[in-house]
Order: structure tokens, then sequence, then C-alpha cells
């Protein structure tokens, strides 16, 4: 996530014509001819040309896809009481009290003593920004807990609608001095979206809590600990072809202490030792106190969802430098080699059999069989003399144990400039696998670097379009909108990373998601609250792109030019072996209907009827929300073909996908 607050030139929906001014003289005239070339395939399409980028901002992992209802569930917090609060029947009575266990247990060194005198006394937890609760849903509540000596006390556990109801309930009786887990299953009699759950004694008695927690039975799978189904179904819908983990930023941390440790994410999530998230403060406008991160969602669920959704794995890890916005702390080259060593045992975690070490633990977890891992990451945005220095030390170190996989080199936070020239320069005169590019940039730069690609090094490092989102206002502005204008200026920038499948590789959005009422950056391709999730514009354009990737990249011609910005017009162009099919994205970015005639060379007699997919609106600040989730969505409808011909009206402001059987 790219941090910089330089202030771009801001854009307001009312001026966003002027980005276009270039098509003000679009007048009606006869349609104009592209000439598709079936029989000159330019590029392979990768497999994973189009993606996810997921990083835990924005309420992205606790809160949000990482379905665990309870915030602070084992007052692990700076504010150990974060989120809890005490709470007692009338004339009740009894106390709490936080304890730590110190070193005996790093990674979950508190918990909290209940002493009910009287009455039920207990306590109340509010969840993130409230606990979204559905009617006759099941919801699987687990503690940590052991009775004190003499002790026969029993909790009442109970679900509580915002106007006091209790909407589900049930007990536990811990019989044990010794900590054990205990569960009960509520079903809930009404639809609540700012719930609490109450933890309760209901009998004198002294009780230890730990690992307070409360899942929704309907998780992704129906997995314990897990994801939040509603949110995956997006994500598996899109078909995307890999996933990128854990971020972005929160990778480097504020500052070394503070960097994502992937070994610390696995295992028992009692034993997952939880840390401030980085955003928890970064922006002012939007400061989030109660921003941790638990890890329950782990490199094991990241690899699973992986799996689970078909994507390939692309984890990204600290090079050994925090994030260079902040404290720009680095660890001395002579001490790198744990972090170097770490990349090497995920590689084994990942793909080692489970005999080894590493991938013993995976085994143990629940997957004896390898993730197939072949790409991974070394560093986030990282840039300077400083980054190539442990760059080269980790890339040696993997490439000896293991030559095949292959490494993404951070560009740095921009596609231009003195950063990006020398880290381009460096990366390639080492053969780099892959180089991670980021563009965070006003809608008018998207559409004016859709040919960014055409002149690149055809036998270079690959490009992989890391982490990009058109900005209707400014750089990490919170006025940005997910806005039509925004999404229309990626799918023309898209055209041309597909146009350039044989330089870029991979291509992802970001960020991937946001709660409604925790966000800090925005625009986002995804937006939740306790209950809802929808698809963006951006959302709409991304899916449309990669359930039409295609296999084959050929060309798509006006006037024996690529498409590209011509009166408006961008395009590309795939053949689909599987299918047997031609696939056409074309789009109109004037602000006038315009008629296209497009020829299909290079095959037999082509007639009939083909498939074609419209997003669009006329109104270039609209956009998706919880009450319209459908304001901009795809309308599907048959396009005819005759002698190899498609007449083609297309809207104004417009991104359309032809599917046509060859």
């Amino acid at each position: 996530m790219l941090l910089k607050m330089k202030k771009e030139i801001k854009i307001f929906a009312a001026s966003a014509l002027l980005f276009f001014s270039m098509n003000e003289k679009v007048v009606a005239q006869d349609p104009k001819v592209f000439v598709i070339k079936t029989n000159e395939v330019k590029a392979k399409v990768s497999p994973s040309m189009w993606g996810l980028f997921f990083e835990d901002i924005n309420l992205g992992a606790d809160g949000g896809l990482y379905a665990e209802l309870v915030l602070n569930r084992s007052f692990e917090l700076d504010v150990p009481m974060m989120g809890w609060k005490e709470r007692k029947d009338h004339q009740a009575e009894g106390n709490y009290l936080i304890l730590n266990r110190g070193n005996t247990n790093n990674a979950n060194r508190r918990y909290i003593k209940l002493e009910s005198t009287k009455g039920r006394y207990g306590l109340s937890n509010v969840g993130f920004r409230g606990m979204g609760i559905r009617k006759d849903m099941q919801y699987d509540f687990s503690v940590l807990a052991r009775q004190h000596q003499g002790s026969p006390a029993s909790l009442v556990i109970e679900l509580i609608g915002e106007k006091g109801a209790v909407i589900g309930s049930g007990t536990i009786t811990p019989d044990s001095q010794k900590w054990k887990k205990y569960t009960v299953r509520l079903t809930s009699s009404a639809t609540v979206d700012k719930a609490r759950l109450d933890v309760l004694l209901k009998d004198k008695g002294v009780i230890d809590l730990d690992m307070i927690s409360l899942f929704p039975q309907d998780t992704w799978k129906k997995r314990e600990n897990g994801l939040r189904s509603d949110m995956v179904k997006l994500l598996a819908d899109m078909k995307p072809g890999f996933l990128r983990f854990p971020g972005g930023c929160i990778v480097e941390g504020r500052t070394l202490d503070e960097r994502f440790q992937w070994k610390k994410t696995i295992g028992p999530v009692e034993n997952r030792q939880m840390v401030i998230n980085r955003w928890n403060t970064e922006f002012k406008h939007r400061p989030t106190p109660d921003y941790f991160q638990s890890f329950g969602l782990g490199f094991y669920e990241y690899f699973q969802l992986c799996e689970d959704i078909g994507a390939a794995p692309l984890p990204i890890l600290n090079a050994g430098m925090a994030c260079q916005f902040n404290t720009a702390e680095v660890v001395p080259l002579e001490l790198l080699g744990p972090y170097i060593q770490d990349a090497l045992d995920l590689i084994e975690f990942a793909n080692g059999p489970a005999s080894s070490e590493w991938g013993r633990k995976r085994a143990e977890m629940g997957h004896p069989e390898p993730f197939n891992m072949t790409m991974i990451g070394i560093g986030n945005e990282n840039w300077g003399i400083q980054y190539l220095e442990r760059l080269a030390l980790f890339t040696k170190a993997i490439k000896e144990k293991y030559p095949d996989m292959r490494i993404v080199n951070s560009s740095g936070t921009d596609p231009v400039g003195e950063r990006f020239d020398f880290l381009d320069k460096s990366l390639r005169s080492t053969n780099a696998d892959i180089i991670d590019e980021h563009y965070y940039r006003n809608p008018k730069w998207f559409l004016e670097n859709a040919s960014r690609y055409d002149d690149y090094d055809r036998k270079g490092p690959k490009i992989f379009a890391g982490e990009y989102a058109a900005q209707s206002v400014n750089t990490a502005s919170p006025e940005n909108k997910n806005n039509w204008l925004c999404a229309m200026a990626e799918a023309a920038f898209m055209t041309g990373l597909e146009r350039n499948a044989d330089v870029v590789e991979m291509a992802s959005y970001a960020p991937l998601f946001a709660h409604a009422e925790g966000w800090q950056w925005t625009p986002d391709l995804i937006w939740v609250d306790n209950l809802r999730s929808y698809g963006t514009a951006n959302y709409h354009v991304q899916k449309l792109f990669s359930t039409n990737r295609g296999t084959d990249v050929i060309p798509v011609l006006s006037d024996n030019k690529a498409v590209s910005g011509q009166d408006g017009y961008y395009a590309s162009a795939t053949i689909d072996r599987a299918t047997k099919e031609l696939i056409l994205k074309v789009v109109n970015s004037s602000d006038k209907k315009q008629d296209g005639t497009f020829r299909i060379d290079g095959v037999g007699k082509v007639n009939g009827k083909g498939t074609l997919t419209v997003l669009s609106s006329e109104d270039l600040d609209m956009v998706n929300s919880f009450e319209k989730p459908d304001a901009i969505a795809p309308v599907v409808s048959q396009v005819a073909i005759r002698n190899k011909t498609i007449n083609l009206s297309m809207n104004p402001y417009s991104v359309s996908v032809m599917r046509v059987r060859l």
C-alpha cells in the first residue's frame, strides 16, 4: 500500500470530461473499422494474469475476512480491556482482574479472572463495530477456562440485540482446574447489525477465561477458525489467477519489531502472537486504536484460501527493512541470516514433504500435500541501495536451494521517477525474474498510459502490476470514490496490460477490502459492513477481465495500429484455445455513442451469435453502494456475427466484452 502523501491534480466528477477533450470532436460518422487478426498470436497469456492483492487494511482481516466476531478475544491489545465492558444484572456484585503470565507465555500473556459474589456478573464484548448476527443462524462460542477450587460456577452466554433483548443463549459449566476448551452453539432469533456478546457467571464463584471466541457456523467451507463466506465468494467468483498476501505495508511494519513474521501466524490460534496493525495510527483522518492483528488468519489459512479459489499463492516477505516512510529501520547485512532463513523455511512449509521440518508443521495443521508455491516476493515498495544489497543475499540463497522458485522484486512506490529508474535499471542488469510496479494515479494517467508496455524489452524481466487503483481526488485522500470514471480508466489501462501479456505476467487491484465503519484508505475493490458486502464498479471491471482471460493475445488494429486511445477507443483481444472462442475487450471512453465494425481475419466462415457483456454509465461519478449494489453491473446480451463481421454500437463511457465461437 502506497503511503506517499504527495498531492496530485485534484479531480472532481464535474470536470471529468476534461480528461476526454480529445473526444469532444467525435460526431456521428461512418462506423470505425477494426481488424482482429486471429492467426497472428503475439503472446501467451499467463494463467495468473489477473489476480488479487490482499492486505489487512480497512479491517480487511480481523473484523472482515476472518470471521471471528469477538474483538480482543485474549486480552492482548495494548489496553487489555479494549472491546470489553463489565456487565452485571441489577444488584449483582463481582469483580475482574487481568493477569499477565509474562515470559511464561509470550504469545498469549494475558487472561482474565472473573469473580461473582452475587447475581449474574461478567463481561460484554462489542465486536468489530458491533456484531452482525443473522436470524436462524447458528454461532459457535468457545473459551479456554479453568475453575478455581471449590467454585461450581457456570457461564451463561448470550447474544444481545441493539435494544437489549436476548436473541440467543447457551450455558457452559467448566469442570476442571486446568485450562480446557469449552464450546456451545447458539441459535439467533433475530437479525441484528450491531449485537453484542455477554459472558456471565450465573453463580457465586471464580473462574479464569482466555480466548473467548464466537464464529458464525456458515464460514467458508464451514471450517473452524474460518473465513466469512460472502467475502470469499466474491473472490472465488472472479476466478483469480493468483493471490498476493499478506500485504502491503504490514509486511514491512512501522518498525522491524512490528513486521509480519509468518512463523508466528501458524499453529494453534492461541499460540499466535498478536501485534499492532501498522494502520492503527497511520492516518490522522482515520485513527483506529483497536486495530491489531490476531493472526487467526495466518499463512496456513492464506495458502488454504488460494487452494480454495484456484489462485496461485504469492507470499511477500520482509526484506530486512521496516517501512521507509516510517522509521526506515534496516537489519545490518551481517545479521540478515534469520530473515533469509524465514524465506527458505516458508518454501519448505509450502512445498516440502511431510517428513521435512516445516512440511511436517503444515501436515500437522491438516494439509499433508504441498501447496505447490512457485513464486515468492522479497520486500514491499522498498527502494534504494539498501534494498538491492539485501535482495541480492536473499536471491542468492533462494536460487541456490530452490533454483526454479521465481522471485518478485520491488520497484519502489511509483511508476516513474529517480527511485523507479534506479531500481528498474539495477534489477534488469541482474536478470530479475519479476519486477513489481505500483500505480496510484488519477484516471487521466491510466488513460494516457495504456500503451506503457508497448516498448518494454520483450526479453527482460516480467512485470507484475502489483498494486493499482485510479484515485478520483488525490492519492490517499479520504474523499476518493470507487466511481465509474476510475473503473473505466482502469479498464482502458488493462487492455494495454493484456495486449502486452508477453511482458506483463500478473496484475492486481489494491486494496481488496474495506469495512464501511473501519476503513483507513480509499478507494477499495469490495466494501463490507457487519452483514453485507458488494463489489464496486472496479470489482466488476476486474471480474470481467479475469473471467474472460483467454490463452493467446492477438492484434486488434485500427488503421494498422494498436487501439490505445484513438477517438476514445481502447481494445485488446485473445483467443481461448480451450473453448475455441475469440474474446474481444473494447472501451469507449468518449461521451458519445460510437459504432464500430469489427472484422475477424484469419479464420474460415464465422456466422451466428456471440455473447456481449457491457458495463457502462453516463454518470462518471456513479458508484455502487449497500443501498444500490448493482448501480453499475454487467448487462449481458447477444451480438450477431455475419460474414466474419461484428457491427457494434458502444455506449458512451462503456466497457464491452464479446465472446465469439470460432
